[in-house]
């Protein structure tokens, strides 16, 4: 499906040749080329008033690539891009996260998914997207936490693949309880080493001494009482 019509009006860039100096190397001119043609892809997408692609832009690029705007893959696409606000992507965003997918087009980028998948869960940059996820959710000026509901559906989508008994658990008791309404920065990271770390659902190496959480505390004795 090809890119829908662009709400912007047509820029100097796709309407006329670029004029470049006898000196330019031809890496130069390479390079040049691959900004129009990002830039120019970017531009049928973001919004004609503010120049950005908002929420409707990146759900007809979901439908472009056969993506559903729900799929983790585009939280990942975010985070490649280092989007500062949800659901919004600026045009220096665009430029830097493409040129480092290595993608100019719609078909590269759908092509690209598998290995932006393989590149996010390595050791090294898995924890770096955990994080991601959680201040890409911190959509008010100086806002430190996320509601319970919001973080269930982001632990199901960043974490539910790979650790989906503990995922299940920890959502359930997470809309049950009634001390916490919203979820920190070190909470929700806890969440992660909680999951990498303890043995389940025995939890025999859990030491609530070891500085986690408390609610985490809180969720391994419901998870006791639960099994007794």
């Amino acid at each position: 499906m090809p890119p829908r019509a662009s709400k912007r009006k047509a820029t100097a860039s796709q309407n006329s040749t670029s004029v470049t100096s006898a000196d330019d190397s031809p890496t130069d001119k390479t390079k040049t080329k691959k900004t129009d043609r990002l830039d120019i892809l970017f531009d049928s997408y973001a919004n004609c008033s503010s120049g950005i692609i908002d929420p409707e832009g990146i759900e007809a690029l979901c439908s472009d690539i056969n993506v559903e705007h729900t799929d983790v893959r585009i939280l990942m696409f975010a985070w490649k891009l280092k989007a500062q606000r949800q659901g919004y992507f600026t045009r220096d965003e665009w430029r830097c996260g493409m040129k480092a997918l290595k993608v100019d087009s719609l078909s590269k980028l759908k092509k690209g998914l598998p290995e932006l998948e393989k590149e996010v869960n390595t050791p090294g940059n898995f924890q770096d997207f955990y994080s991601y996820a959680f201040r890409y959710c911190l959509t008010e000026e100086k806002q430190k936490t996320v509601d319970i509901e919001s973080v269930c559906e982001l632990l199901n989508l960043v974490l539910g693949s790979q650790f989906q008994c503990k995922v299940d658990l920890l959502i359930e008791y997470l809309k049950i309880q009634s001390d916490y309404k919203a979820i920190n920065l070190d909470q929700w990271m806890g969440f992660l080493r909680f999951c990498k770390e303890i043995s389940f659902p025995d939890l025999e190496n859990y030491d609530a001494d070891l500085a986690w959480p408390l609610i985490l505390d809180n969720f391994v004795d419901w998870m006791k009482e639960k099994r007794s």
